[in-house]
C-alpha cells in the first residue's frame, strides 16, 4: 500500500503531466506542428519547377511559396515560354530558365518546388534536385513506379535531404485532433478502416491512383502503421483485367486498367483497411473519404486541409437504434467551433512548406516524407499485383515495376475466385 503522502505526490504529479500533455496536444491540433522555441529566422532560397501544358504548377504550389516567411524565390523553370513568363511575373522571380537542370546548377537553391501534376517527369526532376543537394516540396503522388520511388528515397537519404509531398490532409490539424480522439478512446479499438474514391468517370483504376493516394496516406496515419499484405480484385465490365484492357493513363501515370477496384489491406494488430471504387457510382455529397470503425464507435474523415471530421460514439454503429448523434471534430477538438480560416489547398501547402523547414532545421521526418510517399505507391501497386497474381501479396512488393506491364507473362491475371 502506498503511503498517503506518496499517493498524494503521485496524484499531483499525474495531474500535472496530464495537463501538460493536453496542452501540448491542443497546441499541435491548432497549429499543425508542435510549438518550437523562438530563434532567428533563416532565409531559404527556393527555386520553382513548372511544366505548362504538362501538369502546370499543380494545385497552386508555386504561389504558396510566396506566402511562407523565410522563403525567397530566386528562379522559376518552365520549358513553355508563355507559361514561364506568366510564372515569373506571378512569383516575382528574379531569374527564369527553360531548363530546370540549368537553373539548379546556376542558382544552387536550398529548396526546390516540384509543382507539375503530371507524374511522368517526376522521377527525373527529383533525382536532379537530389543531385543538386536540394530539399523538396512536391505535388502528389510520389513517383510512377516503385523502382523510381526506391531510387529517390535512396538518393535523399544518402544526402540527408528532406522531402514533403502535397497530400495536404497529412498536415491538417484536424488529423491531429482525430488521432487524439482515437487515442483517448472515443471509438474504442480500431477494427477496420474503409475508404472509397470519387467513383466518377475515373472510377476504378484511375480513381485508385489519383484519389486513392490521398486515402492511403490517411489510412496509414489513422492505423499508425503500414500495411503488410493486400488482396484485391480489379475488373473491367465484370471480367478480370487482361493485357488487352490496359490503357496509358492520363497525366503520365503509366498503364492503367479496371472500372471496378475492390481491395483489402492487412495491418499489424488485426486491423484491416479497405478501398473500393466503381466507375459511375459517385454521388453528391461525395463518399470520397474514410470511415474508421472501432469497438465503441465510428470516426469519419475526408481528404483536404482543415476539413472537419465526425465521430459517432456508438459501438453498435447504428444511431437509428441508439439515438446517438454524430459530433464534429475541428482543429480545436470534438464539438468545438473551428478557430482557423485557412482551410483550403493553399493553407495546406503553406503548412507543408513550414513543416519542411522545421524538418530541415530539426533533422526530423516531414509529415509526408519520401518514405511515406513510397508506402502509398506500394499500396496502389499492390492492388494491381494482387489481381495479376490472383491472390494476396506481401508488402513491400518484390515487383518494383508497374504490375500491369507484366500482364500476359508467366503469371496471368486471373478471374476473381479462381486458382
Amino acid at each position: 500500500m502506498l503511503h498517503p503522502s506518496r499517493r498524494t505526490f503521485l496524484q499531483r504529479t499525474s495531474t500535472a503531466v496530464a495537463t501538460t500533455l493536453a496542452s501540448n496536444i491542443a497546441t499541435t491540433a491548432i497549429h499543425g506542428v508542435a510549438a518550437q522555441p523562438s530563434r532567428p529566422m533563416k532565409t531559404y532560397r527556393a527555386a520553382i519547377i513548372g511544366a505548362t501544358g504538362r501538369g502546370d504548377y499543380g494545385h497552386g504550389l508555386d504561389v504558396a511559396f510566396t506566402k511562407v516567411p523565410g522563403i525567397k524565390i530566386v528562379a522559376v523553370a518552365d520549358a513553355n515560354d508563355a507559361g514561364r513568363a506568366a510564372a515569373q511575373k506571378r512569383l516575382s522571380a528574379p531569374h527564369d530558365y527553360a531548363d530546370y537542370h540549368e537553373m539548379l546548377a546556376k542558382e544552387k537553391p536550398d529548396i526546390v518546388g516540384i509543382c507539375p501534376r503530371w507524374i511522368d517527369q517526376r522521377h527525373e526532376m527529383l533525382m536532379a534536385a537530389s543531385e543538386a543537394g536540394c530539399h523538396v516540396y512536391m505535388e502528389k503522388p510520389f513517383c510512377a513506379t516503385l523502382a523510381q520511388c526506391d531510387a529517390v528515397v535512396q538518393a535523399m537519404q544518402t544526402r540527408r535531404l528532406k522531402l514533403g509531398i502535397a497530400h495536404v490532409s497529412q498536415y491538417s490539424p484536424v488529423l491531429d485532433a482525430s488521432l487524439a480522439a482515437i487515442k483517448a478512446g472515443a471509438i474504442g479499438d480500431i477494427l477496420e478502416i474503409r475508404g472509397r474514391g470519387k467513383e466518377d468517370h475515373r472510377g476504378g483504376g484511375e480513381d485508385l491512383w489519383v484519389l486513392g493516394s490521398h486515402l492511403f496516406g490517411l489510412m496509414n496515419s489513422l492505423a499508425r502503421n503500414t500495411a503488410v499484405s493486400c488482396s484485391a480484385v480489379v475488373t473491367t465490365k465484370d471480367h478480370a483485367v487482361t493485357k488487352a484492357d490496359t490503357v496509358e493513363g492520363k497525366e503520365g501515370v503509366g498503364l492503367l486498367a479496371g472500372d471496378n477496384v475492390q481491395a483489402r489491406f492487412q495491418y499489424p494488430g488485426g486491423v484491416y483497411g479497405h478501398f473500393a471504387s466503381r466507375q459511375g457510382m459517385g454521388t453528391q455529397p461525395s463518399r470520397f473519404g474514410l470511415q474508421v470503425f472501432g469497438s465503441r464507435g465510428i470516426l469519419e474523415m475526408y481528404s483536404g486541409y482543415l476539413k472537419p471530421a465526425y465521430v459517432l460514439r456508438d459501438g453498435s454503429w447504428s444511431p437509428a437504434r441508439t439515438g446517438k448523434s454524430w459530433e464534429t471534430i475541428t482543429s480545436a477538438g470534438i464539438g468545438k467551433p473551428e478557430p482557423r480560416t485557412d482551410g483550403n489547398y493553399e493553407g495546406g501547402h503553406i503548412a507543408a512548406i513550414k513543416d519542411l523547414i522545421q524538418s530541415i532545421e530539426t533533422e526530423s521526418k516531414t509529415r509526408c516524407s519520401a518514405e511515406d510517399g513510397r508506402n502509398i505507391i506500394e499500396m496502389i501497386a499492390a492492388v494491381f499485383e494482387s489481381q495479376r497474381l490472383g491472390g494476396p501479396v506481401d508488402l513491400p512488393l518484390q515487383t518494383r515495376v508497374n504490375p500491369l506491364s507484366l500482364l500476359g507473362s508467366s503469371h496471368q491475371s486471373k478471374e476473381p475466385g479462381t486458382e
